[in-house]
């Protein structure tokens, strides 16, 4: 018997990380291997983190977790030669990648033998308008999930859940819907205990690439004026997919923040004390190509450092 793959998918700021790090967190006695694209957002409580070597950190409770760097199916074949081998690989996609894409390469005979694809699921922000699923890189996110799950119920009002299913039913997706509160999922939806493999998967005809967002990342040696911030936040949210980074304010010298951007929502929360020689601030922006140039930006952010 293979060891089965979790994929995880859904839009930038969806919550995805969310639920992977609930996951780790709460195993519950399961060798769970979980692949990521950005390790830095993995936010593991520091008394379940047993060590790192070769990229990899260690969970005390069994768990590992890795960066994804370059080719998929070589970073699974290096976990199903760990020892002890995981009982389980989560695989976060990008949330700009089209899962669909993703599953065409996990059924690769070779891969689908050692590690069967077992459940898509797609995260989804409650709060997303109705109006967004009908985007095309939503949609085939949508299509290939097994399960949906929708997240940050606590920060929409109360008929965006009821909005939101309606929403998917109106998009003949055959997914179950479940609510994720905190990123938790019941973990029976997401391990079943079967011991047959899952049947191959048609993901779909392949559509052309299509290269439809871009990063530009901003930094500076000098702390950042919080009011300043806000402000250059306000005018760029209209134009924003996703943004996130660490800064220290001069409100509060010594202290690093980490900021996030997602859904329409800013949120600050302390950070862990940098490390020596990296600046004091260090923020990436995500938009749609063109939308955002990078006078506009540094324009906006560089007002926000704070005099010498």
């Amino acid at each position: 018997m293979g060891v089965p793959i979790l994929l995880v998918t859904g839009f930038l700021g969806a919550g995805k990380t969310t639920v992977v790090n609930h996951l780790l967190a709460h195993a519950e006695g399961r060798r769970i291997a979980a692949v990521v694209n950005d390790f830095g957002a993995i936010n593991i409580d520091a008394e379940l983190i047993a060590g790192a070597s070769d990229g990899v950190v260690s969970l005390s409770n069994g768990c590992i977790c890795c960066s994804l760097e370059g080719d998929l199916l070589r970073t699974i074949s290096t976990l199903l030669r760990r020892d002890p081998r995981p009982e389980y690989i989560v695989i976060e996609t990008s949330g700009v990648a089209d899962p669909a894409d993703i599953v065409r390469n996990l059924m690769d005979p070779v891969i689908l033998r050692e590690a069967p694809l077992e459940t898509v699921l797609c995260v989804l922000d409650a709060a997303t308008p109705p109006a967004a699923l009908n985007d095309a890189l939503q949609r085939s996110q949508l299509r290939v999930a097994d399960i949906v799950a929708l997240s940050k119920l606590d920060l929409a009002d109360e008929g965006a859940g009821l909005r939101m299913r309606e929403a998917i039913r109106a998009q003949h997706v055959p997914a179950v819907v479940v609510d994720a509160t905190h990123g938790e999922i019941p973990s029976a939806l997401l391990f079943p205990a079967t011991d047959r493999a899952p049947a191959p998967r048609e993901p779909g005809p392949k559509r052309p690439a299509e290269e439809r967002f871009e990063t530009l990342s901003w930094t500076s040696d000098r702390p950042l004026s919080l009011p300043r911030l806000q402000q250059a936040i306000g005018k760029l949210a209209p134009k924003l997919a996703r943004a996130k980074g660490l800064f220290e304010t001069v409100e509060q010298p010594g202290r690093q923040m980490v900021f996030q951007f997602a859904g329409g929502r800013a949120t600050l929360a302390p950070a862990d004390a940098p490390a020596p020689g990296v600046p004091r601030a260090r923020i990436v922006f995500i938009a749609e190509i063109g939308v955002l140039s990078r006078s506009e930006l540094d324009a906006l952010m560089d007002g926000c450092v704070a005099s010498p």
